[in-house]
């Protein structure tokens, strides 16, 4: 089966860039052109509008995305179940995950499961934790290692692995807005110090929580993506942040830093790999997914 035309379609939905997708895909731009009119031709619809400047979905070509998308997955669901028969896994995982996560997880989670499927690929793609759960419900990536969210969504398998404590940090070499404040400071106290905080995810959730809880409307100095840019701005002495502990523990910038005793406690990251159900029917992801205990 030649899923080529389909793989190159799903590129050019992903990046609505003719000249990216030809290089992700190692095909010219004219290749890539000529197989996007082939399949238009066979569905007898537009499956993008194009001009000189950009590149859109059409409604059908929407359409024609969940379609490629779940027409790959299930082919190769059943070839690598051919493979599962012959007891040789070959293929690739996408696993998404933060810079920090992959200093603290991955060699112990992938080193063993290497040794048993030599011929599985694994491509690693880091960025926002915040991103996690919306690319592997969308498809982009295969797994991700992510902190658990208050409510998981109904489509989700999630296996811990750790948990993490949630911090408040300061600069170690403390500033002047900073003396004094302990946990047991007041709300007014509190509401001038400037936070970096996380511009979603669950730390910003549960920060926000903190603050409504006692009553604080927090003065917010800067709203950052990624646990590491907070570490570095906290350092640099710009305010008070929220990261998980693993960040600050696997941090190059953790002795500039300091954690602040607060009163209550921010509830804990759980942190585990996410999949989502219909993934693990897959023997490539099962295989990773079953070697966690």
């Amino acid at each position: 089966m030649d899923t080529r035309p389909y793989q190159q379609f799903l590129s050019l939905a992903d990046t609505l860039h003719f000249g990216r997708s030809s290089e992700l895909c190692h095909v010219s731009p004219s290749t890539l052109s000529r197989t996007i009119r082939q399949l238009e031709t066979q569905l007898g619809v537009t499956l993008f509008e194009r001009d000189n400047r950009s590149v859109r979905l059409t409604h059908e070509g929407r359409l024609f995305q969940r379609y490629a998308r779940d027409t790959l997955e299930q082919w190769d669901v059943f070839r690598h179940s051919l493979m599962a028969e012959s007891r040789e896994l070959s293929g690739e995982i996408s696993i998404y995950c933060s810079v920090t996560a992959s200093y603290s997880f991955l060699y112990e989670l992938l080193s063993e499961f290497r040794l048993r499927h030599p011929r599985i690929e694994l491509k690693l793609h880091t960025g926002d934790p915040a991103s996690a759960i919306s690319r592997v419900l969308s498809g982009e990536e295969d797994m991700s290692i992510t902190a658990r969210p208050e409510t998981l969504p109904a489509q989700l398998a999630f296996k811990p692995i750790a948990t993490s404590p949630l911090l408040f940090i300061a600069p170690r070499a403390m500033p002047e807005w900073l003396a004094g404040l302990t946990a047991t400071t007041d709300a007014a106290s509190w509401g001038s110090i400037p936070m970096i905080l996380s511009e979603s995810g669950l730390a910003r959730e549960r920060t926000d929580a903190w603050f409504r809880q006692l009553g604080i409307k927090p003065r917010i100095y800067a709203q950052v993506a990624g646990n590491e840019a907070i570490v570095s701005m906290v350092g640099l002495g710009f305010g008070v942040g929220v990261v998980p502990q693993i960040v600050v523990d696997n941090s190059p910038l953790a002795e500039r830093i300091q954690a602040l005793e607060v009163d209550p406690a921010l509830t804990p990251y759980e942190v585990g790999l996410c999949v989502t159900e219909k993934k693990l029917r897959n023997p490539l992801i099962k295989a990773l997914w079953s070697q966690i205990r």
